[in-house]
């Protein structure tokens, strides 16, 4: 119905592309009498994730392609990227088990003969789009 709104489309035409989309893993479906309901397998925003760790994890230069990708940023993007990095950073108030964080100069880090490597960001690993949590535009399309 919502497809038609623009312009008439055949079924037939909607099934073919709702079955390569199932075929694919973008989509899942369940019978519903003699049809089949489609529900989407990721949101858009862990699409769009995926999409920006593969392109960034491509580059020869990964820092170098942050700062560019950063300085194309308008101030309201850049808010929302200092909001979702104090959301995944750790705080003082998420030590869990009441010890005061890393000093550089004088804590356990002052005394590494080798930089830590960074840990992997969770998911990071990952070949393809997050599972749906079921709660983006696209849950129950």
């Amino acid at each position: 119905e919502d497809l038609q709104q623009e312009r008439s489309i055949a079924y037939t035409t909607v099934m073919t592309v709702m079955d390569n989309l199932h075929q694919k893993g973008w989509v899942r479906r369940e019978v519903d009498g003699r049809a089949y309901r489609y529900t989407a397998v990721s949101t858009r925003a862990a699409y769009s994730a995926a999409l920006m760790n593969e392109a960034w994890s491509r580059s020869d230069n990964p820092a170098a392609a942050l700062v560019a990708f950063f300085g194309m940023m308008s101030p309201e993007q850049r808010e929302a990227l200092q909001d979702a990095v104090r959301i995944v950073s750790p705080g003082p108030a998420d030590n869990s088990a009441g010890n005061p964080p890393d000093n550089p100069t004088t804590g356990p880090a002052a005394d590494a003969a080798e930089p830590a490597e960074p840990a992997e960001p969770a998911g990071a690993a990952s070949d393809g789009p997050a599972p749906a949590d079921d709660t983006g535009p696209e849950s129950g399309r």
